[in-house]
This record gives C-alpha cells, structure tokens and sequence, in this order.
C-alpha cells in the first residue's frame, strides 16, 4: 500500500513534465518540419546552417559568454563578501528583491537612464564630455543583462560559499597557503558546483534574449531569441522559427550537461576510495 501511495502521488510531477515540458518540444519539433503552406520539409533545417544563421549564433554565443563572464566576476566577490558580513540573509534579500520587479519595468528604467536626456548624460554635460551615445550600444545591452542576471549567479555562489567548512581555509593557512593559493586550491574547487549553477542561470537565458535587444540595443544585438521572435511575429514562418527553437533547445540541453554538477559522482568516488 504504501509502494502503491507512493507511485499516486507522482502523477501529478509526471502530468506536468508531460504536459509542459514534453509536449510543448514535441510541438517545436513538429512544427520545425512544416513549410510555410504546412508541408513536410527539411528546408528550415537546410536553411538553418546558412551563413546568415550561423553568425547569428556565433553571435548569440559571444554576448551571452560576455553577459556570463562579467556577471560571474562581480557575483563571486560579493558573494563572497555578503557570507562574511553579520546579517548576511538580510542583504541576500536585497540583493535578490529586484529581480522580483517585472523586466519590463527596469528595461524602461534604463532606458530612461541611458537616454540622451537621463542622468548619465547630464552628469556628462556637466564635466565637459557633452552628450554621449550611450543607449542602442553593445555596452549598454551588456550592462543592462548583466544587471538583470546577477542575482541569479549570486545565489547558488552565496549557497555555495556559505557552506564552505571554515576549517579548510585555517588548515590551509597553518599549511603555508597564502590567500591566493587558498582562494585558487580550495576555495574555488570547493565551490565550482555553485559556479557551475550560476553559468546555467546567466547564460542558458541570456542565449535567448530578446525584449532587451529591442529596447535597449535597438536591434542592433541579434541573438537567437531575437530571430525566433522575429520569425513568430513578424514573418509568420512559424516553422522557421520552431527549428531555431529546436537548435536552441539542444544547445541549453548541451550546456546543462557540460555544466551540471558531478558532486553525486564524487561523493561515490570518495566512498569507494
């Protein structure tokens, strides 16, 4: 009775991957293989590998590598520093609140920051540089993902280094170590699969960006998610637009993998040992 309970209350878990996770990427994966008239066709995987799409994921690839690289480089260090701070749940907290602000709102935000008429250009006037381009550049779209994302790669980092066992960092320093060669042989290692989380959350999203390329760089950023949108609602090929989805889907699928966490693995190695 209780291995059949057991088997019942998981329904509900397998009906939603089902529904909402399954379902939708069979959908993309059909839709992929129909024409504009909705005939059977590889035509949208041929065009695919065309010169035009394939710099636009080369293309994808860079900014999101950017967007996670400088994220990643201010995460960690203010992680670090919120887990040696008093009340460092408290400034977790205030980290991670604007995150709960809706995108759009904060992309109108910047807009009207970086906005010929906004502050950064006032305080520009002021000292003499004169008003400075700064909004629909490649700088203001990094700034902007890299602001929305951080909370993302400060969490699992904070998780991560807040579960650090202090003893190694003493036993470290009685052996010689000096911080640095602590922060690179222990600190970091013991902390990778926080690292690891973080790079999933900046840039599995940030390969699919699109409401900031409009917004902020004024479509002179083109991703992936800018062409699937693009082909959605612009052009109407929905088939086109479903295989940049399946393209996208393998890659995410890809990156998970690479990125995901071998701490299961490594505990059965340490216990085998």
């Amino acid at each position: 009775m209780k291995n059949k309970g057991s088997v019942f209350s998981l329904i509900p878990y397998y009906a939603w991957i089902i529904l909402f996770v399954i379902a939708p990427i069979l959908l993309v994966g059909y839709y992929s293989l129909l024409d504009l008239d909705g005939n059977f066709t590889f035509a949208n995987y041929k065009q695919f590998f065309t010169s035009v799409y394939l710099k636009m994921t080369l293309s994808s690839f860079w900014y999101a590598f950017l967007i996670t690289v400088f994220s990643l480089l201010i995460s960690y260090p203010a992680a670090y520093l919120i887990t040696r701070l008093k009340h460092k749940n408290l400034w977790l907290i205030l980290i991670i609140i604007p995150s709960w602000i809706n995108l759009l709102l904060k992309t109108y935000a910047f807009i009207g920051i970086f906005g010929n008429k906004g502050p950064i250009n006032a305080f520009f006037e002021k000292i003499g540089l004169g008003n400075q381009q700064i909004l629909f550049t490649d700088f203001s779209f990094i700034f902007v993902s890299v602001y929305i994302f951080i909370p993302f790669m400060i969490l699992p980092i904070f998780n991560s280094l807040d579960k650090l066992n202090p003893a190694l960092m003493d036993a470290a320093k009685d052996l010689g170590a000096s911080r640095i060669t602590t922060f690179r042989r222990v600190i970091i290692p013991m902390t990778m699969n926080g690292i690891k989380a973080g790079i999933q959350a900046v840039f599995i999203p940030a390969l699919s960006l699109f409401m900031i390329t409009r917004l902020i760089a004024g479509n002179k950023v083109i991703t992936l998610g800018t062409a699937i949108e693009q082909q959605f609602l612009v052009t109407q090929n929905w088939g086109m637009g479903s295989t940049i989805a399946v393209f996208l889907i393998i890659i995410m699928f890809i990156i998970m993998f690479l990125t995901g966490s071998k701490e299961k693995g490594d505990a059965q190695y340490g216990k085998n040992k």
